[in-house]
């Protein structure tokens, strides 16, 4: 088997699942059934690729799994995939996080409609994440709001429609950006080089700019990436959009799409545009722990649980911006590992959300009292996702914030220190809203709160397993990363500045 044709699969199957569970619309409960299934073989063909990953290649300065098919020549268009340490993390998460989604977060209204946009959610995500094409990026990159959308208007709360909308103009006219900058940088590579038009990721690398037109570009990506992610003050969406989401949805945006925005800023910013990085470092580091700062001191007056978990995301993209663009080997390994473990982390905090939303009819912390009487399970269960969040030792929140702050330090000393302002933060807005809810005396509705069910238990088993094992012992994953890693920062940053 060609080593791409994995990852086509991984492309494909989705796509085929969503299109059975529409033809199976008609009996109830069978495109729920379809969906899982999809989603399991998913899970499965990444576990695969995982084990055939092979990281040495990866560490040689290319790609596994690698493979391109010119799909139209003159307009540069064509289907280039690969795999590299960065990207394989990415793609587990997205595996694990819909097949999580779809056990935990079941919407039986529409049900057919809803797992189909899912699955073609899950395809989109997978393409951007494999992509190694420019092009191709953008195009699974716009894709994925198509699906974002429907979901959230179809089937989120009150004020869905009003989120939608905002979601797809922010996202939308971010975009146009990378769009611009994209074709930019293709049509100069192809003036350069007086070849044919791409937009391969290693035809554009070597592509030779003025340091002033490296910085607009780098700009142009930023301010799309900056978006997704979401960056302060480009943010605005997501506190409205994460708490009118169905729980599928939210963890979707969350655990996935805020990725999308990290990675790219990553891959193609900072990888394609090194020129531009010592400009536009000081900028960027300042955004980053301003959105440290302003997430946490936020998420501490916040009174809905969704949107506390926004604003918490909202700070911890603050802490992978900041990892990314120091300059250090350590901070950008911690900076990828963190978007995992924060993509794991926000789909257990959704998750326990949606549980408790489901049975109280609210998330609003004032409606919520001394839930850790009538459920201890669910309780505990939120307690180690809260503790991963608040960066406990021992626990995966801390080993990839410990390494940005490290790298920080190293690097960029008072960036480092406000940083650090935000873990002490976290620990705050945290510890608060879990004894506002689940501390004190249960009374009404709250006290005939049912505990968390053996399904529901199950479907947080592995959020838990990966809290604790990538806590304790994260070498296997930090050595998938890091060469990656090494490879990108031997290209942007000067010789030495990789501590």
């Amino acid at each position: 088997m060609h080593s791409s044709l994995w990852l086509t699969l991984l492309l494909l199957v989705p796509v085929a699942g969503a299109l059975v569970a529409a033809l199976v619309a008609k009996r109830e409960g069978r495109s729920y059934v379809v969906a899982v299934v999809t989603a399991s073989v998913e899970m499965a063909l990444t576990l695969v690729v995982m084990v055939l990953y092979n990281n040495h290649v990866a560490g040689a300065q290319t790609f596994d799994f690698a493979g391109r098919f010119v799909l139209a020549a003159p307009f540069g268009l064509a289907y280039d995939v690969a795999l590299d340490g960065i990207s394989l993390l990415m793609v587990a998460l997205t595996s694990l996080v819909v097949l999580l989604a779809l056990l935990g977060a079941r919407d039986r209204r529409r049900e057919p409609a809803f797992v189909a946009w899912l699955l073609l959610l899950t395809s989109f995500t997978m393409g951007s994440f494999v992509a190694h094409d420019l092009l191709e990026f953008f195009i699974f990159f716009e894709l994925t709001l198509i699906p974002c959308y429907f979901i959230i208007s179809q089937w989120g709360a009150a004020q869905r429609s009003r989120a939608a909308l905002k979601f797809f103009i922010y996202t939308f006219a971010g975009s146009a950006f990378l769009f611009v900058g994209a074709l930019y940088l293709g049509f100069a590579h192809q003036h350069q080089t007086q070849g044919a038009l791409t937009f391969a990721y290693g035809a554009l690398s070597a592509t030779t700019m003025t340091h002033g037109t490296a910085v607009w570009l780098f700009s142009a990506f930023a301010i799309a990436f900056a978006v997704k992610s979401p960056i302060w003050p480009l943010h605005t969406w997501s506190p409205l959009t994460y708490a009118e989401a169905p729980t599928a949805g939210s963890i979707e945006l969350s655990a996935l799409l805020a990725k999308l925005g990290s990675y790219g800023l990553l891959r193609f910013a900072v990888g394609l545009l090194p020129l531009a990085l010592p400009t536009m470092r000081p900028v960027l580091l300042t955004l980053a722990v301003i959105g440290i700062i302003y997430g946490s001191a936020i998420a501490c007056v916040t009174p809905d649980l969704k949107r506390l978990v926004a604003y918490s995301s909202l700070a911890q993209m603050g802490f992978i911006t900041l990892g990314i663009v120091t300059g250090s080997k350590i901070a950008m390994v911690g900076a990828v590992l963190l978007m995992f473990n924060h993509g794991v982390i926000t789909a257990g905090f959704f998750l326990i959300i949606g549980f408790i939303e489901r049975r109280r009819g609210s998330a609003t912390i004032r409606d919520l009292t001394g839930l850790q009487g009538p459920a201890p399970v669910m309780a505990a269960l939120f307690t180690v996702v809260m503790l991963a969040s608040i960066g406990l030792p021992g626990l995966s929140g801390f080993v990839s914030e410990y390494l940005i702050l490290i790298g920080a330090f190293a690097t960029h000393v008072w960036w480092g220190v406000l940083g650090t302002l935000g873990v002490v933060l976290a620990a705050l807005y945290l510890l608060w809203a879990y004894q506002r809810v689940f501390h004190g005396r249960a009374e009404g509705d709250d006290a005939a709160m049912t505990d968390a069910s053996t399904g529901e238990r199950w479907v947080l088993a592995p959020i838990v397993v990966l809290i604790v094992v990538l806590g304790v012992f994260p070498r296997p994953v930090l050595d998938r990363i890091t060469p990656s890693v090494q490879q990108l920062i031997e290209h942007v940053t000067p010789a030495g500045v990789n501590k």
